[in-house]
């Protein structure tokens, strides 16, 4: 099954979880940039989650077309309980070239509805994936990490 891990990471926790879960898989990798500057202290943070909270759609660059994978692992950090602009830009404009779909997500607390939301921008997840941010600091993954390669049926 070819399989590609697509993600947008801001601070690194979700590029690294995406990293984990390709090498566990031996999949490809995508990452999904957002051209707008979210990088600006407070103020990008603030503005970064107005945006997710206002359901915004944003300029995206990725390289990978998912129509020519099997299973594409769609990552996201949760900002104001749901996925960010970036990948609901990318679920938007991918809509329909899903053949399956895996989610994960990084969040400081709780994913709010960002699984539910991201399923109705696309297709019901054969497996989700949720961590923390503190755990990926610590480094505490490998059990859940383990647990979710293992319902990918690779």
């Amino acid at each position: 099954m070819k399989t590609l891990v697509a993600f947008y990471s801001r601070t690194g926790n979700t590029e690294k979880i995406g990293k984990l879960i390709s090498k566990n898989i031996n999949a490809d990798i995508d990452t999904i940039t957002d051209m707008k500057n979210r990088t600006r202290r407070i103020i990008g943070w603030l503005i970064s989650g107005k945006d997710a909270s206002q359901k915004s759609l944003t300029k995206i660059k990725y390289k990978k077309d998912p129509s020519k994978y099997d299973l594409v692992i769609i990552g996201t950090p949760i900002w104001s309980w749901t996925l960010t602009p970036a990948i609901r830009t990318y679920l938007t404009e991918n809509n329909g070239k899903f053949k399956k779909v895996a989610f994960f997500c990084t969040s400081g607390g709780n994913k709010g509805k960002a699984f539910e939301e991201m399923k109705n921008l696309s297709k019901k997840p054969i497996a989700t994936l949720e961590i923390r941010d503190k755990d990926v600091r610590k480094g505490h993954l490998q059990e859940e990490l383990l647990k979710f390669c293992r319902k990918l049926g690779k």
